[in-house]
């Protein structure tokens, strides 16, 4: 058996730190353009993190570095935590003069595309620190790990394992080797970004503006430039090009390099992707008839404003174009279920994800088909495929555990002094990385400044739990794990 050793996963948690002091230096210089005085913090946040991530480099070094299974667990929970605890620095020193524990709670809310904020006056805070918030979301989107698979193969460690602690992704590998797969997704992730920033420019944002909601858009992450978010700009066309790019953001990256080596049918044949446009679309007209019929608004208008907040809440994007709390308890209930779908598998979307659903639905009727005819052979399938009993039991445990961790952070923070109300909606909304809750303290027009520290902290536990699908932290608390 190979030996349990840190170093391996440490040297590699250094080159990412280094990356990371590097990327503070752009909204550092955005900041110095701008005649901003914060540009201070960041160059001095960038310097030391660099520096931390170099003595990670020096300490762990080795001539050839080769991880196992275990070590892959490792990097991938510190990768999170220790880029999380250096990408809050930068708030800590920045002229907003917040605590730690909020710069902390930002900082793995931004990395995780969660969305959740304790930041208020945005429109007129300092533009280094919008940048940062940006880029968190979109470094974070397609995940610290997976941006490590590209660096991977040049510190010649295999890496394959990595990916399936990142992702759920149960589709066919469709390159050759893990540094394509990495490289392939990083260049779609940024083609997409760019198209999603000139889109926002010809709706009327300025070229700052766009930059930051598109990698907000792209990663699903929900941070915005405004306290009012998406409903500052007042603009149907803009509200169209989020749902298209936060929906584009919400499929399986694999399939966009599946059409881009000639396969062109991949995504509308993929049952996944038909049943999630399905599930939004579906989701969307019934609330938009329900708006036009109750509340008198405008057809147009009442598809534009349930399109876009259901694709937020479904994508767990986390933008909102008005407080669609508002709009009566059967609103408000229905987007308390939206919060726990999540996206596809293998996206930047966070939640409990399409095919799960799927499956369990085939599970419950085939179930239900042995009721009825107990000596029928009924085998259950997922598209042209068998279920086998393993992948029916995960998605089971997975329920189990999502809804069980859910309850745990509600019963936490009920006991530090929330109301119920914000204590159940907070736990879901960062278990599925969706941002802003329920109620009048984290709702749509709300904030999660006025939180106790204790409860950030806790929310903050779920958003890494919920992104990296619980097991892949929780492996880590079994004794048995570090036993060589």
């Amino acid at each position: 058996m190979r030996s349990f050793s840190l170093k391996p996963a440490l040297y590699v948690v250094g080159m990412l730190i280094v990356v990371l002091g590097v990327f503070m230096l752009v909204p550092g210089f955005v900041d110095v353009a701008a005649g901003d005085s914060d540009w201070r913090g960041f160059f001095i946040a960038g310097a030391g993190t660099s520096i931390v991530g170099l003595l990670f480099l020096l300490a762990n070094r080795e001539e050839r570095i080769t991880l196992n299974r275990r070590q892959a667990f490792v990097l991938t929970v510190l990768s999170w935590l220790l880029v999380a605890a250096c990408s809050a620095v930068p708030f800590f020193f920045s002229r907003l003069n917040i605590s730690y524990t909020d710069a902390f709670f930002e900082a793995i809310s931004g990395l995780t595309t969660t969305g959740s904020t304790v930041l208020t006056g945005l429109d007129t805070a300092p533009p280094g620190i919008l940048l940062w918030r940006s880029l968190l979301h979109w470094l974070g989107g397609v995940g610290i790990v997976m941006m490590a698979l590209a660096l991977l193969p040049f510190l010649r460690v295999g890496g394959m394992q990595l990916f399936r602690m990142e992702s759920s992704d149960t589709q066919e590998k469709v390159v050759a080797r893990v540094n394509q797969l990495g490289l392939g997704v990083v260049a779609v992730y940024v083609v997409m970004t760019i198209l999603c920033t000139l889109a926002y420019v010809i709706g009327g944002m300025t070229v700052f503006e766009a930059v930051n909601h598109a990698m907000a858009t792209v990663s699903t992450g929900g941070y915005s430039t405004s306290d009012q978010s998406m409903g500052h700009f007042d603009s149907k066309f803009i509200l169209w090009v989020a749902i298209i790019f936060m929906g584009l953001g919400s499929l399986p990256f694999t399939l966009y390099l599946q059409v881009a080596r000639g396969n062109v049918s991949a995504l509308y044949r993929n049952i996944q992707v038909r049943s999630f446009v399905a599930f939004i679309s579906i989701v969307s007209v019934l609330m938009a008839c329900w708006l036009w019929w109750t509340r008198g608004m405008e057809p147009f208008d009442a598809l534009t404003h349930v399109a876009f907040n259901v694709m937020s809440v479904v994508s767990t994007t986390g933008f909102a174009s008005l407080d669609y709390t508002l709009w009566g308890p059967l609103a408000v209930a229905s987007f308390f279920a939206l919060t726990f779908v999540g996206g596809c598998t293998g996206s930047t979307a966070g939640g409990i994800k399409i095919f799960r659903f799927q499956i369990a639905w085939r599970l419950y009727r085939t179930h239900i088909h042995r009721l009825i005819s107990p000596n029928v052979v009924d085998v259950p399938r997922y598209g042209d495929r068998k279920l086998d009993v393993d992948v029916g039991g995960s998605v089971l445990i997975f329920f189990f555990v999502y809804i069980g961790t859910v309850g745990v952070i509600t019963l936490f923070l009920a006991l530090v002094g929330l109301d119920w109300v914000t204590a159940v909606s907070g736990a879901a909304t960062a278990v599925g990385n969706v941002g802003p809750g329920l109620g009048d303290v984290i709702g749509p027009a709300g904030n999660f400044k006025t939180l106790p520290d204790s409860a950030k902290w806790a929310l903050a536990l779920g958003m890494l739990l919920g992104r990296l699908e619980f097991f892949t932290v929780l492996v880590l608390a079994m004794p048995r794990f570090w036993r060589t």
